[in-house]
């Protein structure tokens, strides 16, 4: 189902959602799914937020992880999406992965209520590796989804991006290394994501975006995922031609995360 040399944590959290998958193809069908697709709007235009020649923020959803457990927040799902659409957020990513990130797809669902209102894309944060999946982000609310090319092998990955192209969702391409950079060039990627988290060490470091960021070509849309703590870190990003940066915990944590997304702008 994944590469065979993905690092651990994926093929954990891979076989977890195999068995969710299961039961939620049995609660709800493909053609279920289809039904509602034909009754939502298009999707916006994710990419189309994150041009500009200002460094651009995905705000991410995210209640919890592996390594650190849950955040307790304190906010409610439509809450944190208001508080990022009103101070400045392009998109709105939102995690939901149940069992290793605390995550529920019905999060995608109340994010888009309120981030559409104001005319914000959704990104889906999720480890995709069934079409049934795109079908159900559509479904949700997603104008565009993640796919991680760690985990997925060149013609798995290429089969989602025409799944997710036939519903007009558009995908961030999420990469680690240069051989899985290559891997999502080929691809024919529109929009890049470069990971500074190691999945195997869980160690960040803004280095693996200044390492791989001149290799992508300057048409493509660049974006600069984790580790961000500070605008300092960001303008460090902006100069080796990153678009966007992705960050999650360090808006969720905050006492205020609506003037925390002003002071990272």
């Amino acid at each position: 189902m994944i590469k065979s040399d993905s690092p651990n944590i994926l093929k954990e959290i891979v076989e977890a959602k195999k068995l969710r998958l299961k039961e939620k193809k049995k609660a709800l069908s493909l053609s279920d799914l289809e039904k509602s697709i034909k009754k939502s709007d298009y999707p916006l235009n994710f990419s189309g937020n994150l041009m500009s020649n200002q460094m651009q923020i995905i705000a991410e959803i995210k209640k919890g992880s592996p390594s650190k457990g849950a955040f307790n927040i304190g906010l409610t799902v439509q809450e944190l999406a208001e508080i990022y659409s009103s101070n400045g957020a392009s998109a709105i990513s939102v995690l939901t992965n149940e069992d290793h990130f605390l995550g529920d797809i019905n999060d995608l669902k109340l994010a888009h209520e309120v981030a559409h209102k104001n005319r914000i894309p959704v990104l889906r944060k999720e480890f995709i590796f069934d079409p049934y999946q795109i079908y159900e982000s559509r479904a949700y609310g997603a104008d565009a989804i993640l796919l991680i090319v760690a985990m997925l092998d060149p013609n798995h990955l290429k089969e989602l991006m025409d799944i997710s192209k036939s519903l007009w969702i558009q995908n961030l391409i999420e990469v680690h290394d240069e051989n899985e950079l290559q891997i999502a060039l080929e691809s024919g990627a529109e929009i890049i994501g470069i990971n500074n988290r190691d999945l195997t060490t869980f160690n960040t470091t803004l280095e693996t975006t200044k390492n791989l960021a001149n290799l992508v070509p300057r048409e493509k849309i660049l974006v600069s995922e984790s580790g961000f703590k500070n605008k300092l870190e960001i303008d460090s990003v902006k100069s080796y031609g990153v678009n966007a940066v992705l960050i999650g915990e360090s808006l969720v944590v905050s006492d205020d995360p609506g003037k925390k997304l002003r002071e990272l702008l």
